[in-house]
């Protein structure tokens, strides 16, 4: 087994995320997904459906937002079934200029654990621990009004 099929998954989450592909996004996941965004966020961790995580991240990564996710380093740990990646990332945030520009971005690493299942690999969970952010906190946060 090839840790490249491991991070062809890990470099399709970020990927189809900043083309806001989030159909393509979605199936890169277990039904089931543990997630972590305490280090920016507060809050608990939580295990979320798939749909759920992907539409929270249809939600803040809206088509009036511009996002740019870059990953690498990958230390990646394989045991049957189950693998467990680690990596260093970067992220940057970006509002259209009708809604006041303004950019956010952070640096970090992502722990994600990934189960083989018949369709391949997919991420089970996704656990961010924030380093450093600058910018402005409310591009971070900013959703289209309903």
């Amino acid at each position: 087994m090839s840790t490249a099929e491991i991070i062809t998954v890990i470099d399709a989450v970020f990927d189809t995320v900043d083309a806001k592909k989030f159909d393509q996004t979605e199936a890169l996941f277990t039904e089931n997904v543990w997630v972590d965004f305490t280090s920016l966020n507060g809050g608990e961790p939580a295990t979320l459906t798939r749909t759920q995580l992907v539409d929270a991240w249809r939600q803040g990564l809206h088509p009036k937002k511009q996002s740019f996710h870059m990953v690498g380093h990958y230390r990646i740990a394989v045991d049957g079934d189950t693998a467990s990646a680690a990596v260093k990332g970067y992220a940057y945030n970006v509002l259209d200029a009708d809604l006041g520009g303004g950019m956010w971005e952070v640096w970090g690493t992502y722990d994600i654990p990934l189960h083989r299942t018949a369709d391949g690999w997919k991420a089970s969970g996704i656990t961010f621990h924030a380093w450093h952010s600058r910018g402005a906190d409310s591009v971070r946060t900013h959703v289209l009004s309903q």
